[in-house]
């Protein structure tokens, strides 16, 4: 028996010695177990590797009004501001943001390897607040994408850019949400990545990319800093980024169908005064004289319940249905009026684009 516990006390001694000097001759492997057994990177160079070669800095100049108060001439003076791009096909193709270029009188690019371009501005979102930029210095680096509809709050992601104007910065965090919305002066399209990962100035246009190093975001704006905000930062996921590129590629814009209306959500106490339930219904606040909704017959004060046969909950909803048609699509919609059901056909025309 004691001959017994004495092997078992060498076992334990001899394993805890082999652990300690692997631990000493590989430190980084006591920090690569994570939670519930699973393994966790020690570094994520590898992912930076892979992807910070795509990822370009921008540098704009715009003229801007700058008349003194007593002098009867106009006058101007030059303002530099920077950014970043990503390379997204070895042809040239680069993407950022369109308030990283929105009426720069000069937009030059530096790729990673230090080649310094005077980029085309092939087309902009500003919408989606994208612009594809396209440059004539042969093969560049692209990144691999990924899909932003597999991220997961929680999942570790990096964003790669050019804050301050300190090249290749790279910042760590997390998913902190997604399918963010609602925020005030950003895009008319919104469903950001929400991160804590470190956005500042010169990051705009930049990539968010995963452990694998694969592109999942383009970085676009952090809440305005006060005591009260940090970490919060907002990236255009990739699934919509790769939409827009590729119509900009095709048409130089992006089209998207319009009804000429203005839709608001409704209150619990305006769908109960109509008889609505399980929050379905937005109302018609504006209808644009001469549009298509307006040749349907509808009218302000209309509620809309169902557009092509989904049942619409939000005037966010509604929004995507319509603009994912193409001009010339018939939209079968379902409504109420002064508390009767209707149903009507509207012709989508193309949605006017935002100011360049």
């Amino acid at each position: 028996m004691k001959s017994a516990l004495l092997f078992v006390l060498q076992s334990v001694v001899v394993g805890l010695a082999v652990a300690f000097l692997v631990v000493l001759v590989r430190p980084e492997l006591l920090g690569a177990i994570g939670a519930g057994g699973n393994i966790a990177p020690a570094s994520y160079a590898d992912a930076v590797a892979l992807s910070a070669p795509a990822v370009a800095n921008v540098y704009t100049k715009r003229l801007v009004e700058a008349t003194p108060p007593t002098d009867e001439r106009t006058r101007f003076r030059v303002e530099t501001s920077f950014g970043s791009a990503v390379g997204i096909d070895p042809t040239g193709y680069l993407v950022t943001n369109y308030h990283v270029v929105a009426q720069a009188a000069e937009i030059r690019v530096q790729l990673s390897d230090g080649r310094i371009a005077m980029p085309e501005l092939v087309g902009v979102d500003a919408e989606t607040d994208l612009a594809l930029l396209k440059v004539d210095v042969g093969e560049v680096p692209a990144v691999q994408f990924g899909s932003s509809a597999q991220l997961r709050i929680g999942d570790v992601v990096l964003a790669i850019g050019n804050p301050y104007g300190l090249t290749k910065s790279v910042t760590q965090g997390i998913v902190s949400g997604t399918g963010r919305g609602y925020l005030d002066n950003l895009t008319t399209f919104q469903n950001f990545i929400q991160t804590d990962a470190a956005i500042n100035a010169g990051n705009s246009g930049g990539a968010l990319v995963n452990v694998a190093g694969e592109l999942v975001g383009i970085n676009t704006a952090v809440l305005a800093q006060d005591p009260g905000t940090e970490g919060i930062g907002f990236a255009i996921p990739v699934d919509l980024v790769r939409g827009v590129i590729e119509e900009i590629k095709v048409h130089g814009r992006v089209i998207r169908g319009w009804m000429g209306l203005e839709p608001d959500d409704l209150t619990k106490a305006e769908r109960d005064a109509i008889g609505l339930e399980n929050d379905v219904g937005i109302l018609l606040s504006e209808i644009y004289e001469g549009g298509p909704a307006d040749a349907a017959d509808l009218r302000a004060g209309d509620v809309i319940i169902e557009i092509d046969g989904q049942r619409i909950y939000s005037q966010r909803q509604a929004l995507l249905l319509v603009t994912a048609a193409k001009p010339g699509d018939e939209l079968e919609l379902v409504g109420v009026r002064d508390g009767v059901e209707f149903r009507t056909k509207v012709i989508a025309a193309e949605r006017p684009g935002a100011p360049d």
